[in-house]
């Protein structure tokens, strides 16, 4: 039996469904990031993980043992939320402490798991300051050494990074990676923001509307998506999308039509997972990344829109007949204005193709 398992855990409060039978294994020592839109049901499981959200039907089991009815501080999981709940009139030291005071542990114990704890988080010179003489980083740290003393079994996160800012994010994201590598503890993580779980993951769970959509390893959803709406929320920019239509389909080929094309048309020369027939509608999914401007072979005639200068590199948006706002990324800064024509090949990336129903083919 897997360290964490999911046997298809449902949630309902009333008639209102909002985790659909979700089963799902994690192994000992794994970094598991829950990701989705807002909505998707992400926190909800991962309270269901913790015991703070009642389970429908199904069962939750930890290192072999069905947690499904036990409570939660009897679960040996310690939890870190959006907001860090520190108490105000607390050192940090005390909130760091609060939760084995209350286990009644021995004073020595108590000193000696939040020495080790604030060591792991480099914060022992903030131990006799209060929450409010913290930066918003520092009493994140806090409240996950408040969570290390415990030496739980499993840490969940719950979009924890969200209150800080964009400096702070990148900070944090490498320390929580640290702090996975050297505790070696199974960390389940949930977040809204796609590059936490593409750099913070051993494998992703993509949730939409309390299903699993795609488990994977952040290459694997990154290279081979399942469907259109995993190939769009992984990767930033997001894929680009153009809606064709197939011209012709062969054993190892296809041709596909659409104004944005050059000529109106583009082959794509590979066997497809399944069979479409002239007429069919195929969405293109292109990544930005792998778009070149003024390439030798060009696929695209777009007319540039708006270009970002990101520093190293841009970000152009470009449109076409009949298409959304396609995003191409360059590096350095191309003299490129607004009404400008280009011509875009593609680079050594692939042409993802996806059926009606938003199935890979």
């Amino acid at each position: 039996m897997s360290f964490l398992q999911l046997d298809n855990v449902v949630k309902r409060y009333g008639a209102a469904s909002v985790v659909h039978g979700v089963s799902l294994q994690a192994e000992k020592g794994e970094f598991v990031v829950f990701v989705g839109p807002s909505g998707c049901g992400k926190s909800t499981l991962l309270r269901m993980i913790a015991g703070l959200e009642e389970v429908t039907e199904g069962d939750v089991s930890i290192d072999g043992r069905v947690v499904t009815g036990v409570a939660p501080a009897d679960r040996e999981v310690s939890m870190v939320f959006q907001s860090y709940a520190l108490y105000p009139h607390m050192s940090v030291y005390e909130n760091i402490a609060f939760g084995l005071k209350m286990a009644k542990m021995p004073k020595d114990q108590i000193r000696a798991r939040v020495d080790e704890a604030a060591r792991i988080l480099q914060i022992g010179p903030l131990l006799d300051r209060k929450p409010r003489q913290l930066s918003g980083g520092q009493r994140q740290r806090v409240a996950i050494g408040r969570a290390i003393v415990r030496h739980p079994k499993l840490f969940l996160f719950d979009e924890p990074l969200s209150n800080l800012d964009a400096e702070l994010r990148t900070q944090m994201r490498v320390e929580i990676a640290k702090l996975h590598r050297d505790l070696g503890v199974t960390m389940i993580y949930v977040t809204h923001d796609q590059v936490e779980a593409m750099t913070l993951a051993d494998r992703i769970v993509v949730l939409r509307g309390g299903l699993i959509e795609q488990v994977g390893s952040p290459a694997a959803l990154y290279d081979n998506p399942a469907n259109k709406f995993v190939a769009g929320f992984i990767g930033s920019p997001k894929m680009n999308f153009i809606e064709a239509r197939v011209e012709a389909a062969g054993a190892a080929s296809v041709t596909l039509a659409h104004p944005a094309f050059v000529d109106g048309r583009l082959t794509v020369e590979r066997p497809l997972a399944r069979a479409v027939k002239p007429g069919d509608a195929v969405s293109v999914g292109l990544r930005p990344d792998n778009l070149v401007i003024g390439d030798s072979r060009p696929v695209l005639n777009l007319t540039a829109d708006f270009t970002e200068n990101l520093g190293g590199q841009s970000q152009i948006y470009a449109t076409a007949p009949e298409a959304p706002s396609i995003a191409i990324v360059a590096n350095g800064r191309p003299a490129i204005a607004r009404g400008d024509a280009l011509r875009v090949g593609l680079g050594e990336g692939r042409v993802y193709l996806f059926d009606a129903e938003g199935l890979a083919l």
